[in-house]
């Protein structure tokens, strides 16, 4: 039986999950209008079919993996062609969101009369060969898991309500973004105060595991800053505004910001970060 996946999102990670989907055996549709030359070539490379909005609402299953401040506008987008549509696709959100904003966005689509379902990706895009990552779902689940489990993804099964699989995507990327982030925050104050070179003898010494994973994690950060913003941004509104601790990630969405903008403009920032990463002290 010929299974048909639409997914919205050709970026990194989309395009990646799509050509597992794709190897995999399933037929994989996006949609691709008014997207750049490079999303375009980088989607027909990973075996993703260009279609139209409306070949959505006769797809099996659909997915969303866009940036978080992307995902509502996916949803709206979608809504329509979904509410005239005699077939009710399910409609997986993957994206990095609250659970707030997932509860908006299934609401916003409650009148198509199509399931939505709370997903979310822990682990970086698959690799040729190597499980992973991790695509937890919540929701009423039903056949969704094993499908997407047939075309290679490995599912995880989160026990809750529409929004369960949303605050853990929120957890764990407070932990592991966070502190990401928060090194990097003080690696640049290091070098600011004129205490660099002590901060690197002292992180090789005391610190030689975490030195050794923020040599990957800061470098491999660069490139995805600026979608880490939102990230940052929705996990403040998760922790909500009565917990100090969201005032921390509304503070690390302007250190990836930051970044971001460094990496469009000067490097100066990037370039001061690789040296306090360099392997000498």
């Amino acid at each position: 039986m010929s299974i048909t996946i639409a997914l919205f999102g050709a970026g990194a990670m989309g395009s990646a999950v799509g050509r597992r989907l794709a190897e995999s055996g399933a037929k994989v549709i996006t949609f691709l209008d008014g997207r750049s030359e490079a999303t375009i070539e980088r989607a027909r490379a990973t075996g993703l079919i260009a279609a139209p909005i409306s070949a959505f609402a006769e797809a099996d299953i659909i997915l969303s993996i866009v940036p978080p401040d992307e995902a509502q506008k996916v949803a709206d987008l979608i809504a329509p062609v979904l509410r005239d549509s005699g077939k009710k696709p399910p409609f997986v959100d993957l994206n990095a969101i609250s659970p707030k904003t997932m509860e908006k966005l299934a609401a916003g689509l409650a009148s198509t009369g199509v399931k939505v379902l709370d997903g979310s990706i822990i682990g970086g895009p698959p690799v040729p060969g190597k499980a992973g990552p991790v695509v937890c779902l919540s929701g009423d689940l039903a056949g969704e898991p094993d499908l997407l489990s047939r075309f290679g993804l490995k599912i995880r099964r989160v026990k809750g309500p529409v929004g369960a699989a949303s605050a853990l995507k929120m957890c764990y990327a407070g932990i592991n973004k966070g502190i990401t982030g928060l090194s990097a925050a003080m690696l640049l104050a290091a070098a600011r105060s004129g205490a660099s070179e002590a901060l690197k003898v002292e992180l090789a010494e005391s610190q030689a595991e975490h030195l050794k994973r923020l040599r990957h994690s800061i470098p491999d950060m660069f490139p995805k800053a600026y979608r880490w913003v939102a990230e940052m941004e929705e996990i403040s509104e998760f922790l909500g505004a009565d917990d100090p601790a969201a005032l921390i990630f509304k503070g690390m969405a302007g250190v990836f910001q930051t970044i971001a903008d460094d990496r469009d403009g000067s490097h100066e920032l990037i370039a001061t970060l690789e040296a306090m990463l360099d392997g000498g002290h």
